[in-house]
């Protein structure tokens, strides 16, 4: 595997722009990334830069990784989608998995482990001698087309009762599974992100090792020296959101500038570039994507660094990181209508960056973590209505 820099990660992310690009179409038809994708991810480095260096990976700050995710997304939605949900995916579990469950999983493949899946607790585990018999079915498992092991949310069950962290929390944990004992339902028809292979899947009765499991929202690292260890999975996520929107975003605002000068509508002698109404519209949408951007590198590059001189993740840095996801994305969404409308009829060829990109942004930006509910909680710690909230 190629040795790299973490500043190399954006480079590494834009090497693949070629291979995505001529592979975009058939991902689609795939309804997952293609093996020559995945093949360049894993050959490149790309796959693995997120992760702990005992699994393989660099250990990139968060503003190494958000510029690569804004480049992955930017060159095809489900390639950027992947790379938020493939790439966090094996960070969490390369960093937070016991060491006899790291070594079952990473130690003996060589680390060369996919892993994707839906890590919100849709399943339940009974607790037995030496783990959890685990049953329950998860949609838009991210990334498990191409997956070697597939994480999976669940409750703990101890006598048919539910554990509880604290008062009003329960506990969350995260299973991690092979793929064979794992069953996939044929669900993933969908009008966006067709390529990213996120299938719903089951399991019934499976046998999970404690080793195989960790706390949804643990940020106690047991590898790992970079601050993103200590944060948990909760903002690596959210950075991986804000990303991926601002980069089918600028996709499409830089395809739009593009198709400007040769762009003219029916009945109007004037290109589409020369036209002051449009002229106005680029400038502030532009704008505002850039706001949205810096907005995000701020976020969450005051609290990597609070976490990195030592101080705890409040609060307040939680919020203002998952506020920075949603605005981001709200931001992304505008300037993606915008550029469809602007466009006119070469935005709804079938195929097209500009079709594709609008499609799969309006898909993705349906996700529950950048909802408003989210920007309501953020806006009560603010407002001191409420003290915490944990899934933050």
């Amino acid at each position: 595997m190629t040795s790299v820099k973490s500043e190399q990660v954006v480079s590494l992310a834009r090497g693949m722009r070629d291979l995505v690009r001529a592979e975009a179409a058939q991902s689609e038809q795939n309804r997952t990334l293609t093996h020559a994708i995945v093949d360049e991810m894993w050959a490149s480095g790309l796959m693995t830069a997120l992760s702990p260096t005992e699994a393989g990976g660099i250990e990139p700050s968060l503003a190494e990784m958000i510029e690569a995710w804004i480049e992955m997304a930017w060159q095809d939605g489900s390639f950027g989608w992947v790379g938020i949900a493939n790439l966090p995916s094996r960070f969490a579990a390369a960093t937070y998995l016991t060491d006899d469950g790291f070594a079952e999983v990473f130690t003996a493949n060589d680390n060369h482990v996919t892993m994707g899946g839906q890590f919100f607790p849709n399943g339940q585990g009974t607790v037995v001698e030496g783990g959890y018999q685990l049953s329950g079915s998860w949609n838009f498992g991210s990334g498990v087309g191409h997956s070697e092991y597939v994480a999976a949310g669940f409750f703990p069950m101890d006598n048919g009762e539910m554990r509880w962290i604290s008062e009003g929390i329960p506990d969350m944990q995260v299973a991690v599974i092979p793929r064979d004992q794992i069953q996939f339902n044929d669900g993933w028809h969908v009008q966006g992100l067709k390529g990213t292979g996120s299938y719903d899947y089951s399991a019934e009765n499976v046998f999970v090792p404690a080793a195989r499991t960790f706390g949804l929202f643990t940020r106690e690292p047991r590898r790992g020296t970079s601050p993103a260890t200590r944060m948990g999975l909760m903002p690596v996520t959210a950075a991986g959101h804000a990303s991926w929107a601002l980069g089918v975003a600028k996709s499409m605002l830089d395809d739009v500038a593009e198709l400007a000068a040769t762009k003219f509508r029916m009945s109007d002698m004037a290109s589409l570039a020369s036209r002051p109404t449009f002229q106005k519209g680029l400038a502030h949408h532009v704008a505002a994507w850039r706001a949205a951007r810096l907005l995000v590198l701020d976020a969450f590059s005051t609290a990597e660094a609070a976490v990195a001189a030592g101080e705890d993740l409040n609060p307040t840095l939680r919020a203002d990181m998952r506020a920075a996801a949603v605005f981001a994305t709200d931001t992304a969404r505008e300037c993606a209508e915008w550029a469809h409308l602007v466009a006119g009829t070469s935005s709804i060829r079938e195929g097209s960056r500009l079709e594709r990109a609008f499609r799969d942004l309006y898909t993705g930006t349906q996700h529950a973590f950048i909802s408003e509910k989210v920007a309501m909680d953020c806006a009560q710690i603010w407002l001191g209505i409420i003290d915490d909230q944990f899934g933050l």
